[in-house]
């Protein structure tokens, strides 16, 4: 797997272009250069036999000249036997033989020993033939029985068309293509050599080009891994050079927009996450990508992932109705979280707005959660309100115009009927009176126009004169009364009047509701955080569990018939809270149906005075 990795890499290539280039050229060269030096050979080896036999003819022709008109005898054949010497002494070529022949072909002196049987015979070679027709330069290749490859040439002997014989050579070719063998052998072993130098070279070579690919490529998959803080070492300004410093710069830029994006990406997160809306995203397919916490809140998915899932299975909603309103014109609809008989549910206002792309086409949706329960719950207590208002106000104005009617119709002539209806509307204004000015001054304590003027006050005084203005209603309805102050309380920092009313409120409905024989304890203590804490409990008649959490509301009563026939307003409750709030404060009250009520506020004991509220 190794080397077919490394023949597809691009180190592997370079070498192997580089090899087969220096290759193809040698063999190109090669081939030029052994045809063209076997011509040259060849041509020279064969200029060199065709001068010798011109030569030769020369000679020979001087000696058959001098012998042609005289009569065979011992002359003539010292004469062909000089021929003879010179052929063997003078002409001497490795490896040929040489054949000196008359005008008939017959052979005259040969200058291979071995051959010298053939002298006197004729010689009837197509090359000899043409030679003893007078053409020059006769040559042929030829390769003999023992495969030797020879070279034959022939001269006419004389001139014109007075041929006296030929000269014939008949030369071994091996020694000139033994040194050609030599010369590609040679060849060859530099082409080895150049082929092994170009590996090395191109190794080398390549090592430049692909080195600083390799760490490029290293580096980009480092960056692809998240890590940026390496750099490719630029060794020159060439193109790999270029690039080097190219893909620095775009690591840099790549590490900006990178490092930008998870900022922006972590204060979008940010953003989502301290929203007190709810979000949720979407793809086009209705699955969600992007929730904040607050819209698992809302939703009372607790901290599970909803990464993935469908929108509609959330929302409780079909894919239909939602398509609706993503597209219709009522962007907005209202749903209901958990179990509203329990208590524990939760009005949700969900707008919907489809993400669109650069083509008018939507790429999904996000939906904004709103959470309207207390916004309801304000609306129906606004509404309440209202109606508690109008209601208390309504029955002393009816009592009143029915008893003026009746004084109009003729009762103001009876004074004693006269004066009781007269009574009767007065306690019906006085009525109406406090209702009034427990509104304006609710009014004061919810705009923080009321001033807190805070004055040191002696708690175990201000307890003390609290139950003596009780005293009568206490001693009709025999109920007994006991004060508890711890002894470290002394003077602290209040608003007297203020937290006279608090008190006269506690005070005033614990002997309403507590039966005649009752008791009633006022404790002043401090608590652990060393605030003042006083607490007024009786063993009254209490209040039932499920009106605990709104009987500090206005104008609630717990029993409404029989509170407003006690002259309660349904507002001392909710006066008290805002004073304690008003004092820096919290209040809480405590009951048990037939068994009592205790109710408690904290102070904190040092406050600055004139502090606005």
């Amino acid at each position: 797997m190794r080397g077919i990795r490394f023949f597809q890499t691009i180190q592997s290539k370079i070498i192997i272009i580089y090899v087969l280039l220096i290759l193809m050229a040698m063999q190109l060269i090669g081939v030029y250069f052994v045809r063209t030096m076997e011509r040259s050979f060849i041509d020279n080896f064969t200029d060199s036999l065709n001068k010798q036999a011109y030569l030769l003819a020369r000679f020979a022709e001087t000696f058959m000249n001098e012998n042609q008109d005289v009569a065979e005898g011992d002359e003539g054949k010292k004469s062909y036997s000089g021929l003879n010497e010179i052929v063997n002494n003078l002409f001497v070529i490795s490896d040929a033989e040489i054949q000196i022949l008359d005008a008939n072909g017959i052979v005259l002196t040969t200058s291979v020993l071995s051959q010298a049987s053939r002298i006197g015979q004729k010689n009837l070679q197509a090359e000899v033939i043409s030679a003893l027709q007078g053409i020059e330069d006769i040559e042929s290749e030829t390769i003999d029985s023992d495969g030797v490859r020879r070279k034959i040439v022939a001269q006419p002997i004389g001139e014109g068309t007075k041929v006296l014989g030929a000269v014939y050579i008949s030369a071994s070719m091996e020694p000139l293509y033994g040194t050609m063998n030599r010369i590609n052998q040679i060849f060859l072993s530099g082409t080895i050599i150049a082929l092994v130098l170009t590996v090395l070279l191109g190794v080398i070579l390549s090592h430049t080009i692909t080195n600083p690919i390799k760490e490029i490529t290293r580096q980009a998959t480092a960056m692809a891994d998240g890590n940026f803080n390496q750099r490719v070492s630029v060794k020159g300004p060439d193109e790999i050079g270029q690039l080097g410093n190219a893909f620095n710069h775009m690591t840099n830029r790549l590490k900006e927009a990178l490092s930008l994006n998870e900022e922006e990406k972590e204060k979008l997160a940010s953003v989502l996450s301290n929203m007190n809306d709810g979000v949720i995203a979407t793809d086009e397919h209705g699955k969600v990508i992007v929730a904040n916490r607050q819209a698992k809140r809302m939703l009372q998915l607790g901290e599970q992932d909803i990464t993935g899932r469908d929108i509609s299975d959330i929302l409780g909603m079909t894919e239909e109705q939602i398509r609706e309103y993503v597209q219709g014109k009522t962007s907005s609809v209202t749903i209901q979280v958990g179990n509203a008989d329990e208590g524990d549910s939760t009005k949700i206002r969900i707008v919907f707005t489809p993400i669109l792309r650069r083509g008018e086409t939507t790429s999904g949706t996000i939906a904004m959660l709103q959470d309207i329960t207390d916004q309801e719950k304000l609306e129906d207590a606004r509404r309440e309100f209202v109606a508690n208002v109008s209601h208390e106000l309504r029955t002393p104005l009816t009592t009143m115009k029915s008893y003026l009617e009746a004084l109009d119709d003729g009762a103001i002539e009876d004074p004693s009927l006269a004066h009781r209806f007269v009574g009767v509307m007065r306690n019906e204004t006085e009525r109406m009176i406090r209702l009034v000015n427990d509104l304006l001054h609710l009014s004061r304590l919810d705009s923080r126009k009321a001033m807190i003027s805070k004055v040191p006050t002696n708690v175990a005084d201000m307890l003390e004169e609290v139950a003596d203005r009780f005293s009568f209603q206490l001693d009709q309805k025999s109920i007994s009364i006991q004060l508890i102050v711890e002894r470290d309380i002394g003077e602290v920092l209040l608003d007297r009047d203020q937290i006279d009313q608090v008190l006269d409120n506690l005070v005033s409905n614990s002997i309403k509701y507590t039966p005649e024989g009752g008791a009633i304890v006022v404790r002043a203590r401090k608590t652990e955080r060393d605030w003042l804490e006083i607490s007024v409990q009786d063993n009254g008649i209490g209040i039932p569990r499920k009106d605990l959490s709104r009987i500090f509301d206005r104008f609630y009563r717990v029993d409404k018939a029989r509170s407003r026939n006690m002259g309660g307003t349904g507002l001392g409750l909710s006066i008290a809270r805002e004073i304690v709030k008003a004092h820096g404060g919290s209040i809480s009250l405590d009951s048990e149906l037939n068994k009592g009520t205790r109710v408690a506020f904290t102070l904190p004991v040092q406050q600055t005075e004139g502090e606005a509220v």
